[in-house]
């Protein structure tokens, strides 16, 4: 028994289900669980690739592919969420957001433009931000993005992040694992700054409704 199928024993949960995944497949079982963490974010990236990099060092699948594959899993994941966007389209998603408490229809049409001016480079730049990852390819699909630059923005975002943390887990070895509390960091810093822009969005209009009555 080698050492991946000892992890999968003696581990268990989302680190045996990948490592069975890797340990039955191969290169397209990192894909597969990189596709569902695209779909589902809260099985985290920052544990996929690193142990999938940890993989191709153990020999369990080549380093090449393990990039190859686990981008390839990201884009399929990206593209479903794309077309979820899609069927959505702009006049559900005005709906639902016209619904929700302190949201205007020109805060919809503001970020439509932004999403027009700057979508290229969000597209890109979010697959390299946590959280963002994933729901960066719904406005894609809501505003109808061309599906081709969609597709190779998408590609080149992941690959550099997918190759970053494979490298990193395939250079630390039975130390991968370190990678998910740098990454954890990472998230926590965007986290806080959703936040504080969520608060600054809520008093800002809160004001602005309180000095309307009076």
């Amino acid at each position: 028994m080698n050492f991946l199928a000892e992890q999968e024993i003696s581990t268990g949960g989302l680190v045996g289900w990948v490592t069975g995944l890797m340990e039955t497949i191969g290169g397209p079982g990192a894909g597969l669980a990189v596709a569902l963490e695209n779909l589902f974010p809260p099985i985290p990236s920052e544990v996929i690739l690193p142990l999938a990099g940890f993989a191709a060092a153990r020999g369990s699948l080549s380093l090449v592919g393990a990039i190859l594959w686990t981008t390839l899993g990201s884009v399929v994941g990206a593209v479903v969420l794309y077309y979820l966007g899609a069927w959505l389209g702009r006049a559900r998603t005005r709906a639902i957001a016209v619904r929700l408490p302190l949201v205007k229809v020109a805060d919809v049409d503001r970020t439509e433009a932004w999403f027009a001016r700057h979508g290229t480079k969000a597209v890109l730049l979010g697959r390299m931000v946590p959280i963002f990852r994933s729901f960066i390819s719904l406005p894609a699909g809501v505003e109808r993005m061309a599906l081709l630059p969609f597709l190779a923005l998408t590609a080149l975002g992941s690959l550099v992040w997918n190759t970053a943390l494979v490298l990193a887990g395939y250079l630390l070895g039975q130390s991968w694992w370190l990678v998910e509390s740098y990454i954890g960091i990472f998230q926590n810093v965007v986290i806080l700054a959703v936040l504080v822009a969520v608060t600054w969005f809520v008093v800002t209009r809160v004001r602005r409704a309180r000095r309307a009555r009076a």
